[in-house]
């Protein structure tokens, strides 16, 4: 497979070969090692990825999927399917006390909407599974043990009250809370006495000085002396639940995660996940972060802005295509930076070595524009303008039921014009049901006031659209009604073009403003144009 020969950044799968050797060489080395690789093994890199690339979201359910977490989803997904490889969903449930209700089936569920499922997952099972951590307690419990063993793990009886007494003593001088490391200097007899009486107790991941660096995807060469600036970190809870940093580590090994594709938030624990993929004699993924998503004024997203669910983009009728379009044109990572991006554009633009470590701009006021787009492509594809006909007759009979006078404008064919003539002006079709076009499914109402204030000539100009419509025919166009209008007007003695059109948008719509008036007619088509122009030939105690 040739579609990574020239996406370098060190060669973004490339670097894959290189982390799970995990050599202990300096950053010198390693870069020479790089450009010593000569161009058959870069082919024979990027000729094995199709059927290696194994990649994984992880979110926690203590929470509704967002913005920010379906980006890291699509890029996972995008990874996947450009590589040939699989996308899974794993849920980080380890976090018992901070569970929500329904977020679990929820995540899946925005997936499978944004049209991005995973291969597999909790719902679809897999070879690999189960893919609840919570429902692989036994296997972080073993490891654990295993750390402990090899003397890269210890136990620890430090209780709640002595760790908030270091947080607050760190914190009184300035300094940033740690664990002193202290339970790692008990000897064997010491900490078996205590398992022996059931102390509480946690096990800790004995940090070591990691000496060399780590290519990132994204960010490059890193380097952080993790056991320099932080205590050793729990790996197993007194609950017995792992914490994120073992659990993490042993799925990525177990499901044979080839890339972690993550946020960058995560970039300095890194290099702690690769002291226990050492630890532990595994070889490690390769790592990509990705920049941040943040709001215009670059703050980071929260999930405390209710605005930023998936479940609320589909409650607003914000169409999935259009949301994945619009989530990575903020960001980078493709070959083009264009609006109108389908699914499978994305997958074929994708290079990861134009992924930048800037953040992404989050502007949700160009998410209109962005749903107009896609919306013209679903109205111009005929099998799917016919499920969007059948969503608006619905719609339309929730909202107009009671006031429909003509059940022609439920069916396919008057729908499916509306929505021709509007696509390209409607970002949608939650729009087609607003005041301003309830002209499309009920006849509207007007005075006699209104009329004799815009002409004392108006049956004489009804007279005239309806031998227009005589001489048209059942077909029309706008193009050639906007042009007969213009020659209708010069046949009145004393309304100008202006009032003329003042008065047929009064009749076909109720209202001022709106589409051109031919585009008024086309929609509603000869039968209900008629019909609402015979009213003004009516006497005027019957209008």
């Amino acid at each position: 497979m040739s579609v990574c020969l020239k996406t370098c950044r060190g060669c973004f799968l490339r670097s894959r070969v290189l982390q799970r050797g995990f050599q202990s060489v300096t950053a010198d080395r390693e870069r020479r090692a790089v450009l010593r690789l000569n161009s058959a093994a870069v082919a024979r890199c990027c000729s094995t990825v199709q059927g290696e690339v194994r990649v994984r979201f992880a979110p926690s359910p203590t929470g509704f999927l967002h913005l920010g977490g379906l980006r890291t989803a699509l890029y996972n997904y995008i990874f996947a399917k450009k590589y040939g490889g699989t996308f899974i969903l794993r849920l980080e449930d380890t976090d018992q006390s901070r569970l929500v209700p329904g977020a679990a089936e929820s995540i899946e569920d925005m997936l499978e909407w944004a049209g991005i499922p995973p291969d597999e997952s909790p719902r679809r099972g897999g070879p690999l599974g189960p893919y609840l951590q919570s429902q692989r307690l036994d296997l972080y419990s073993q490891i654990a043990r295993e750390l402990v063993e090899r003397d890269h793990g210890y136990y620890c009886f430090c209780s709640p009250q002595r760790l908030e007494l270091l947080k607050r003593e760190a914190l009184r001088a300035g300094e940033t809370p740690r664990y002193d490391n202290r339970c790692r200097h008990l000897r064997a007899d010491q900490v078996q006495e205590m398992l022996a009486k059931g102390a509480p107790h946690v096990i800790r991941f004995r940090l070591e000085a990691s000496g060399e660096p780590f290519q990132d995807l994204i960010f490059g060469w890193n380097h952080h002396e993790v056991a320099q600036v932080e205590g050793d970190p729990v790996v197993i809870k007194a609950d017995g639940f792992p914490t994120y940093h073992l659990a993490n580590v042993v799925d990525d090994h177990f499901m044979e995660i080839s890339h972690v594709l993550r946020g960058s938030e995560w970039l300095i624990s890194t290099a702690k996940h690769l002291l226990m993929y050492r630890a532990l004699g595994w070889q490690p993924p390769a790592f990509g972060h990705l920049p941040l998503l943040t709001n215009p004024n670059g703050s980071k997203l929260s999930k405390r802005q209710g605005d930023i669910f998936i479940e609320n983009f589909q409650k607003e009728a914000v169409l999935p295509e259009a949301l994945l379009d619009f989530t990575t044109n903020c960001g980078s990572g493709f070959t083009t930076n264009r609006n109108g991006r389908r699914l499978e554009e994305m997958i074929s633009e994708f290079n990861p070595s134009k992924i930048t470590t800037h953040s992404a701009l989050l502007d949700l006021e160009k998410l209109p524009e962005f749903n107009r787009i896609h919306l013209q492509q679903r109205i111009e594809d005929e099998q799917k303008c016919n499920a969007l006909i059948k969503d608006l007759q619905q719609q339309i009979q929730q909202v107009y039921a009671a006031e429909i006078h003509n059940q022609e404008v439920l069916e396919e064919d008057y729908i499916r014009r509306v929505l021709h003539l509007r696509k390209g002006h409607i970002t949608s079709l939650r729009e087609l049901l607003r005041p301003n076009y309830s002209y499309l499914w009920v006849r509207p109402s007007f005075s006699t006031h209104q009329v004799a204030a815009l002409t004392k000539e108006a049956p004489l100009i009804a007279s005239l659209v309806l031998r227009l419509l005589e001489e048209r025919g059942e077909e029309l166009s706008v193009d050639q009604l906007s042009k007969d209008l213009k020659r209708l007007t010069e046949q009145t003695k004393a309304t100008k073009y202006r009032e003329v059109m003042k008065l047929l948008r009064l009749v076909l719509s109720g209202l001022q403003q709106g589409p051109s008036v031919a585009e008024m007619m086309v929609s509603l088509g000869p039968a209900e144009i008629r019909h609402r122009f015979q009213k003004l030939l009516l006497p005027p105690d019957n209008s």
